[in-house]
């Protein structure tokens, strides 16, 4: 009888500390990632934010790219600093100008084995991204946070970030896919380096 009643409270107990680690997943201050306290995004972010509890607004940024999402879409311009915090999803972002803090989804499977680390190495540096070269074309779909006909390969990632390796495994092809919200995928198609069509 109690060995019963001791598994009964040990089982309580894992299932209150794995519920509240849950729930702790969003809200309250992050942990900031070290070396990434002051940074620069080489990207636009883009996400969606959400009503959560107590009428305040979650930001959601993910590895996916969510570049249409259908409501409360929002884009982070690039060369805005940010301090990166952690997350058990993911990681955080918050805007240095602002303190808009977003919650930014990644799985390391989807994006090739790429650590967090890795992948912050990639959209975030400690100085601002160089956009000399780039057409005016780059520079305006960047602004826009748009991908225009004729952008380059670095313009559209510069405006819609790095494409999810599971989807598009190499930078060197030709059709790039990203994802409009949760379920629905836009392909961008590159012949001889520039933009011909976005579905």
């Amino acid at each position: 009888m109690r060995t019963k009643t001791t598994l009964m409270i040990l089982g309580a107990m894992l299932f209150l500390f794995f519920g509240l680690q849950g729930c702790a997943g969003m809200g309250g201050d992050p942990t900031p990632y070290e070396g990434y306290t002051n940074v620069y995004l080489q990207n636009n972010i883009h996400g969606y934010s959400k009503a959560a509890r107590g009428g305040k607004t979650e930001y959601i940024a993910s590895y996916a790219n969510y570049v249409q999402p259908d409501s409360g879409h929002f884009f982070v311009p690039l060369n805005t600093a940010v301090s990166v915090g952690k997350y058990r999803g993911g990681f955080t972002l918050t805007r240095l100008d602002n303190g808009q803090l977003i919650y930014f989804e990644y799985r390391s499977g989807n994006m090739g084995g790429m650590s967090v680390e890795e992948y912050l190495n990639l959209i975030t540096g400690p100085q601002k991204a160089y956009l000399k070269g780039l057409s005016a074309t780059d520079r305006k779909g960047i602004k826009e946070g748009r991908v225009l006909s004729g952008m380059s390969k670095k313009g559209v990632r510069m405006a819609w970030g790095y494409p999810a390796r599971h989807k598009t495994p190499s930078l060197e092809d030709n059709v790039w896919t990203y994802w409009r919200n949760r379920w629905v995928m836009k392909y961008v198609t590159f012949s001889n380096g520039k933009v011909t069509k976005v579905q």
